[in-house]
């Protein structure tokens, strides 16, 4: 059984549906290790020091940012924690937008959204209310340690959570030499027009996920399975543990939260989020502001720390 990625609530006014994430992809790659031609034996990667090639224990190792070539300011755990997200167990939808109205380069990586017990109406409410209203929930979520912009989608009976891309993460296709311009510019005839068009009618069918495999990794598994058999082989695998199902919830009066929602949602979703992050984040950031001065007065004198290598 697939092991929940956290199990929390899925908000949006005053209703809380408690949920598990659940992953929406399964890796299908043929993973690869790298033994020594000579004996078979697997190789193994040391973490060595770059002047002196000696190994550095975990407990010595840590964590700096590069901020100019050669220098390095080191990044203490404090300061990781300072920057991190409040909330760690819930998706949080901050506005509804047109289903239709997101780019599809936003969307990244898929993963469910499963009701945990009793929590079957709201779930279905929110699902239902979604798919009729053609509408999509803009999120936040924090997946371990990051936080992430996302989509609550309705997809059959289930809600789909869409990572999403920030638009600073994305390239504006002007940046590239494109040919702009219509058909006419390019001298393509109407008949060359036509005659493509028939050629994409002819191809048209209905999109049917089952159609297409990954033929190379099934020639490749293939290729595996004979070399197994004719060297042989022994594999253990070790099972993980069954994961806790999700927490139980007390019956909900939806309308009268909804009705509650309405009446207290008398400010815009951005002005909204934008209060309530000023104040979850302030009191973090005079901590982190006032660790980082000196890192910012080095940079700014010029002075280097040691070189790596």
């Amino acid at each position: 059984m697939a092991r929940p990625i956290w199990t929390g609530n899925l908000s949006f006014g005053l209703l809380n549906v408690p949920v598990s994430l659940m992953s929406g992809t399964r890796s299908n790659d043929l993973s690869f290790r790298m033994l020594d031609s000579r004996d078979r034996n697997p190789i193994r990667f040391e973490r060595v020091n770059a002047e002196t090639g000696e190994e550095v224990p975990w407990k010595e190792i840590v964590k700096a940012f590069e901020y100019d070539k050669g220098n390095y300011v080191v990044i203490e755990k404090s300061d990781i924690a300072s920057a991190a997200p409040e909330s760690h167990e819930s998706v949080e939808i901050e506005a509804f937008v047109d289903a239709d109205s997101i780019d599809v380069r936003f969307y990244e990586k898929p993963y469910v959204l499963v009701p945990g017990k009793k929590a079957e109406k709201g779930y279905v409410l929110l699902r239902e209310t979604l798919r009729e209203a053609k509408k999509i929930g803009v999120a936040r979520v924090v997946i371990r340690t990051r936080e992430y912009l996302s989509a609550v989608m309705p997809l059959g009976d289930a809600l789909v959570l869409m990572l999403m891309r920030y638009p600073q993460e994305l390239v504006d296709p002007s940046e590239y030499k494109l040919p702009e311009g219509k058909a006419g510019d390019y001298r393509i005839s109407a008949k060359e027009l036509e005659m493509a068009t028939q050629l994409v009618d002819s191809m048209a069918a209905k999109w049917n996920p089952g159609d297409y495999h990954d033929e190379f990794r099934e020639r490749l598994a293939e290729i595996i399975r004979k070399r197994i058999k004719d060297k042989g082989a022994t594999t253990q695998v070790l099972e993980e543990p069954e994961p806790e199902e999700g927490a139980a919830t007390n019956v909900v009066d939806f309308v009268s939260l909804l009705q509650k929602s309405l009446k207290d949602n008398r400010r815009t979703p951005a002005k909204k989020t934008a209060t309530k992050k000023a104040a979850r984040k302030a009191a973090p950031r005079k901590a982190a502001k006032a660790k980082k001065a000196p890192a910012k007065m080095a940079a700014k004198s010029g002075t280097r720390t040691r070189k790596a290598g």
